[in-house]
């Protein structure tokens, strides 16, 4: 690969975080040529990014005139640009792969100073995919903290009565789903990760797809909980999804619930078995939707209609790391091929407009043989 850039901060750039695993909120420039690496930075970030990346040579805005273009009436923005281009000529990049997401104002610099840009996700993605020891230590973290959640809301939903006209009832007021979603934030924050706002907790009363829920919760039908907690001293993130149900469905909704439960887990424990190095993300896909499709319902790959949300109408899963939905996919635009250290949320799920639906959601490792399983919580509906 040719020299590889980046510029931005580790807050808000997955592909600068993995190359620098520490957080800093602005901007500055990454460079790897033969074998090589150079951040410019300014002085207050030199010594946590030494730490970190011992054998990078850092540089330093101002030794590129950054004091003396805002002085003279550039913005910081401009300064910043100006100084990492001259830079970039001082090392020698006549030619370099960028992301798409690239800014495009230093990219038209670069470019009028006869540096060729080739824009290339996958290259910079494959980096990502293959996590190092730390963000692997952060998924495990964030992974525990979303097990913590889930016990919480299982206790909470444990002591739920049922009332007379068919809700949830915690002594004497009815539970709602914001309280449910307040117990999963508290714990995530005992354990070091932060929960986000639209942690789902949703039922066929009050929420569909990504749709977070809110209000109160049924007896007898089941309540789905997808939580994507964020460790907050690695920046990685866990997935995890789990349905419950508290009190007795009516025979018709009971035997519904009872099918979809069977098949969802019969689903995940067959990627589960499939996942392995050299298998492609649709192929585990496909699986899934010849398990639904002979027992009746309609899939993504099979419905006639825009906006179908009956079955299984979307991926089986994504890559987790830096981001909580990056490659690879699971799905019908999965062609990339699994690799040991991808990182795999798999959620197969199935949704009836008469009672909602039953998923589950495990985080799965790829490894040399097969997969680890990250994510440990029972599946019982019971909480």
């Amino acid at each position: 690969m040719t020299a590889l850039l980046l510029f931005g901060d580790t807050e808000r750039s997955p592909a600068i975080r993995h190359e620098i695993p520490v957080g800093i909120i602005d901007p500055l420039l990454f460079v790897e040529s033969d074998g090589r690496k150079y951040v410019l930075t300014s002085w207050l970030e030199r010594e946590r990014i030494n730490r970190v990346l011992p054998d990078a040579e850092i540089l330093d805005y101002f030794a590129y005139g950054y004091k003396e273009l805002v002085s003279g009436g550039r913005s910081y923005v401009d300064a910043e640009r100006e100084t990492a281009v001259r830079a970039i000529k001082e090392i020698g990049i006549r030619e370099a792969t960028v992301p798409g997401s690239f800014p495009l104002a230093l990219g038209e610099r670069l470019r009028e100073e006869g540096v060729t840009l080739n824009i290339d996700d996958n290259a910079v993605e494959l980096r990502r995919r293959a996590k190092t020891g730390t963000e692997l230590e952060g998924i495990r973290a964030a992974s525990a903290a979303a097990q913590s959640a889930f016990a919480a809301a299982a206790e909470l939903l444990g002591r739920a009565s049922v009332t007379g006209d068919g809700r949830l009832a915690i002594d004497g007021e009815l539970l709602l789903a914001e309280q449910v979603r307040e117990t999963l934030q508290t714990a995530c924050l005992e354990h070091g990760a932060w929960c986000p706002p639209d942690a789902i907790v949703a039922s066929v009363w009050n929420g569909v797809g990504h749709e977070r829920g809110d209000g109160p919760l049924p007896a007898g039908l089941p309540i789905q909980i997808d939580l994507w907690p964020r460790h907050e001293e690695s920046a990685c993130w866990s997935d995890m999804t789990r349905t419950f149900l508290v009190g007795t469905p009516t025979p018709e909704h009971g035997s519904l619930i009872d099918e979809q439960r069977r098949l969802v887990a019969a689903a995940l424990d067959d990627a589960r078995a499939a996942i392995r190095p050299g298998v492609s993300g649709r192929e585990i896909y496909e699986r899934t939707c010849d398990l639904f499709e002979s027992a009746g319902y309609k899939t993504q790959r099979t419905s006639d209609r825009d906006g179908e949300v009956e079955g299984f109408q979307f991926a089986l899963g994504h890559g987790v790391g830096l981001e909580v939905h990056e490659p690879p996919v699971l799905g019908l635009g999965g062609h990339e091929l699994l690799a040991a250290g991808d990182v795999l949320a798999v959620e197969p799920g199935l949704w009836d407009a008469r009672i909602g639906g039953v998923r589950y959601e495990d985080l799965l490792l790829v490894t040399e043989d097969g997969c680890e399983t990250l994510t440990h919580f029972p599946y019982s509906l019971t909480p």
